[in-house]
């Protein structure tokens, strides 16, 4: 391949998805522990394996590049999974938890499909067809586990809008401490 500015992206562009995709590997976890839903926390796990298959794929093309896939910091995926952090510590206690890991969750899985869908792009540009089969499988997988989050949100998010119309006052921080305590120790 020719080096060019749109190469040089290129390379860039999947250094920052493998970088977003080794913090999600540590991130996926977190999620599935702090999810009430079955389902949901089977879902996560899913994409937990899927994604150590997206690391594969992505280290595959830079063994194919001749290029190190370290280097660079994803930002936009560090702050998504901060966010995801802070719906955990702020919806513990509540019925919304599951919820609000769905939100977390499909703004990942947006990034991932907005990332991988410029790469493939690129690819194609670039001729390099070799990686262009693997970034589309990878995009398929991220599409299809955000079909699947909005799947589950549907039936979670009415259970969370039931539940907050059961009980109309929000817990006070200690009442609020006590349930979170609960809820941990039941999930654990």
């Amino acid at each position: 391949m020719q080096e060019n500015g749109l190469q040089r992206l290129y390379v860039e562009q999947l250094k920052d998805i493998y970088s977003a995709e080794s913090q999600l590997l540590k991130a996926l976890p977190k999620m599935a522990k702090a999810a009430s839903s079955q389902d949901l926390r089977q879902g996560f796990e899913k994409h937990l394996e899927q994604t150590k298959g997206h690391v594969e794929r992505l280290e595959q093309i830079f063994s194919s590049l001749d290029e190190s896939p370290k280097g660079k910091k994803c930002m936009g995926m560090e702050g998504l999974i901060e966010e995801g952090e802070e719906v955990i510590q702020e919806e513990s206690a509540t019925e919304a938890l599951d919820a609000g890991l769905i939100a977390a969750a499909q703004r990942v899985e947006h990034y991932e499909i907005a990332a991988y869908g410029s790469v493939h792009a690129f690819a194609e540009l670039l001729g390099d067809d070799d990686s262009v089969s693997l970034l589309l499988q990878t995009l398929d997988e991220e599409k299809e586990t955000d079909k699947k989050l909005t799947e589950l949100s549907v039936e979670i998010n009415k259970q969370a809008m039931n539940a907050s119309h059961s009980s109309p006052e929000r817990p006070e921080n200690s009442d609020r401490s006590k349930r979170a305590a609960r809820a941990k120790s039941a999930r654990a």
